[in-house]
């Protein structure tokens, strides 16, 4: 349940982003502000779920809550209407905006991400209204000892669960004016927008057409859930088989291959290059000759060189004695006598 819900932020996210696109920062804040709330309602809702069915979370293995835990199905309920965008709770006040926003940019990219953030809305429906019908609608699947002894939560879990329903549905309509409404001077000089940027004014005199159509889609989405979980699942398990649709699950299970693509050819040769050059060849090569190991070795050597001086024999002294003492008079005098008698006296 928990990474259905996560991965359903991961699109609200997006949306955020898509209207920061778009130059309206503050209709992505306020997005951000409406999320909080029944995305919060979600994950605690489904926490009570998870508490009340002894910590199965499996959707595939619930089902059948919906009269064992009303005041669970009905917060659940309401903070996935929420997130579909259905009219008048809060997700609708700031998500369709977001799409109206860019359909009045009245460009050709604008209006494909129109259509790109009217498929989320489809996507955001189905799976909303999938997991409320595994868990609560659907056959039983659960064990028999979960469902006797599965129970309403304390009011400690009940009661912010109550709180953040009552945000999830108004909250929208009456910070809307407060976030986004003409003239409103929450945003001080935070946020400064280009006046051809400021699309607000256009989306108020868009078609209906346009502003009903996240609703439409979001309606199919929902219906096209039912009905395949409820009245195609046979047809659904045998299309499920098909080796067309195990590649495309594959694909979108392996999230398009990013990371086997980012960890192969980017992390891979990354790592590779940090190990056998900056590893390898820098810090243990170059900085180790020129730094401790090669200070060490050159250390180590002048001692053992000078170590074979120290014989303990008076006569091999004397001869370094005189031996130097030679080459003393030699750059003293520069004398070629001199250095010819040092050349017969080391022969």
């Amino acid at each position: 349940m928990k990474k259905v819900i996560a991965y359903s932020t991961c699109s609200q996210l997006g949306y955020m982003v898509f209207s920061c696109g778009l130059s309206s920062y503050e209709v992505g804040l306020f997005h951000l502000f409406n999320h909080a709330f029944f995305k919060a309602l979600l994950f605690l809702g489904a926490g009570s779920v998870i508490h009340a069915a002894g910590d199965e979370q499996d959707m595939r293995r619930l089902g059948g809550l919906k009269n064992i835990l009303p005041f669970s199905y009905a917060i659940m309920v309401i903070g996935s209407l929420a997130l579909m965008g259905f009219p008048f709770l809060a997700g609708f006040f700031s998500k369709d905006v977001i799409l109206e926003t860019s359909f009045s940019k009245y460009t050709i990219t604008s209006h494909l991400c129109f259509l790109l953030g009217i498929l989320s809305a489809f996507a955001t429906s189905f799976y909303s209204v999938r997991l409320i019908y595994l868990v609560f609608l659907s056959n039983p699947n659960a064990n028999r000892n979960v469902l006797l002894n599965s129970h309403e939560s304390g009011w400690k879990i009940t009661f912010p669960l109550f709180l953040l329903s009552l945000f999830s549905i108004f909250v929208g309509y009456f910070f809307k004016d407060f976030f986004i409404g003409f003239g409103t001077s929450y945003w001080g000089a935070a946020i400064f927008i280009l006046p051809q940027n400021y699309l607000l004014p256009d989306v108020e005199f868009l078609d209906n057409k346009i502003k009903i159509m996240p609703f439409i889609v979001s309606f199919l989405g929902a219906f096209s859930s039912i009905y395949m979980y409820r009245f195609n699942i046979f047809y659904l398990f045998s299309w499920k088989m098909l080796y067309t649709f195990k590649l495309l699950y594959t694909f979108f299970n392996k999230k398009w291959f990013f990371d086997r693509f980012y960890n192969q050819l980017i992390s891979q040769s990354s790592l590779k290059f940090g190990y056998f050059f900056s590893y390898k060849m820098v810090d243990r090569g170059v900085l180790e000759v020129f730094g401790p190991s090669g200070i060490t070795l050159i250390i180590q050597r002048f001692r053992d060189f000078f170590k074979k001086f120290q014989s303990g024999y008076v006569f091999h002294y004397v001869l370094i004695l005189v031996i130097f003492t030679l080459i003393f008079l030699l750059f003293s005098t520069k004398s070629i006598f001199l250095l010819i008698f040092l050349f017969l006296f080391l022969f």
